[in-house]
């Protein structure tokens, strides 16, 4: 019997909408595989083999099996088998890293098709000596970042007997029935409504940033670089500063931008603020449950450690207010997001994304083939110009820059990030 069709989630439509000509709304993660399973020494990936692996799994999640129809004014989820011969595909090899960098700029300009369930694995001969790349593109109407990792995990491999279901710990629940609230929650709503007001205030009005390269309309000439650095020399560097590994993040985006602006042509300003997710506690049916927070990086410092300890200071804060608060006022639903989409192109409140999700820590396998590095790619909104997005996998931190190519030396900030996720902060 074919399944109901349930009504998107108001968050998930409002990514729907945020998907169109200019900026593709997917969630991407690329990797290199070594050989065994699928992938033999020398030879041509064996795309029926990977196939086979993967059909049980994706009839098992039903994320994988969706796709978007509309119904009046909104849409619903329908669902269906995935055709895994367009889904899961070989595609011209690549040369090198740099190669697999450049297909994953342009894929982020190309739209995943809405009439079919919203993801797609494309195998990348050549992407490094001896190895094969991948790229795995989910759509941000089926999933965040949190629950696209998680998925992406249950693609690959079984877990070791007994280990929990990487999907299933992130599967929205609905929320229980509860007694009625203590007094003082009223007092908490009444603050989240004040502070949601001034939200929706600043993300409409503010000027925080005057004209910036790092702003303005984005040419459709992508980069990617990738960055990665060893994930508990990080810890072990940055915990004597009362740091965490993602404010050890913005402080190399800072040194990033500290070093892309002059190259532009432009002055450092004192503060940079930048728009970084928050996890938010799964309830109800949406793939989307994730807060924000703004972060102003402080580009006026140079001592490395104090920069660090700033941001420190500044996350603590705004971390449990970005929880409290949940997702941002205008993505709350469609009609808030075509507002944000239009607002958003002339917008100087934020100069950049930075996201950063929390990955396996154990090594996976795809079809039997190990995958010995995975990097993610931030997507583009609104008038920004540049992002990061990182992801911890098997003892690295795994980061990339995407740029608009035309108009920002991407590759001069991710050489001052990567030398910073290095350098000693004292």
């Amino acid at each position: 019997m074919r399944p109901a069709r349930q009504r998107l989630a108001a968050v998930d439509e409002a990514n729907l909408v945020l998907d169109h000509a200019g900026q593709v709304n997917v969630f991407l993660v690329a990797g290199l595989l070594g050989a065994g399973g699928f992938v033999g020494p020398g030879t041509t990936p064996d795309l029926a083999a990977l196939r086979s692996a993967l059909g049980t799994r994706v009839t098992e999640l039903p994320p994988l099996r969706r796709y978007p129809v509309v119904a009046g004014r909104r849409h619903r989820w329908d669902e269906r088998s995935p055709d895994l011969g367009e889904h899961v595909r070989l595609v011209a090899p690549v040369d090198g890293l740099s190669g697999l960098e450049r297909l994953c700029a342009e894929l982020m300009s190309a739209p995943l098709p809405l009439d079919r369930p919203l993801w797609e694995l494309l195998v990348v001969p050549g992407a490094s000596p001896g190895l094969t790349g991948f790229v795995l593109r989910i759509h941000h109407a089926v999933a965040d970042g949190m629950a696209a990792v998680a998925i992406a995990q249950e693609l690959f491999d079984p877990s070791e007997r007994g280990t929990a279901s990487a999907w299933e710990a992130t599967v929205p629940r609905s929320r229980p029935s509860t007694q009625p609230r203590p007094r003082r929650d009223l007092r908490r709503l009444l603050r989240r409504l004040d502070h949601g007001s001034r939200r929706i205030r600043k993300t409409l009005t503010s000027r925080e940033l005057g004209s910036t390269v790092l702003l303005g309309e984005r040419n459709r000439c992508r980069g990617v670089a990738f960055v990665d650095v060893d994930l508990a020399a990080l810890e072990a560097r940055v915990r004597p500063f009362g740091a965490t590994v993602n404010d050890a993040l913005l402080a190399a985006v800072a040194s990033g931008y500290r070093a892309a602006l002059p190259a532009a042509g432009e002055r450092i300003p004192a503060r940079l603020p930048v728009s970084v997710p928050v996890a938010l506690r799964r309830r109800g049916t949406s793939g989307n449950q994730v807060g924000v927070m703004l972060v102003r990086l402080p580009l006026d410092v140079p001592a490395p450690g104090d920069r660090l300890r700033l941001i420190a200071e500044q996350t603590r804060a705004e971390k449990v207010q970005a929880r409290e608060q949940g997702t941002l006022e205008l993505m709350r639903g469609p009609v808030g997001a075509r507002l944000m989409d239009r607002v958003a192109r002339r917008q100087h409140l934020v100069g950049g994304f930075v996201t950063n999700v929390p990955g396996p820590a154990r090594t996976l396998r795809l079809a039997g083939a190990p995958v010995t590095a995975i990097w993610p790619v931030a997507v583009l909104a609104a008038n920004v110009r540049l992002g990061v997005a990182a992801v911890s996998y098997a003892g690295r931190l795994s980061c990339s820059v995407h740029f608009d190519a035309a108009n920002v030396p991407g590759a001069v900030f991710a050489r001052a990030m990567a030398e910073e996720l290095v350098r000693p902060s004292a």
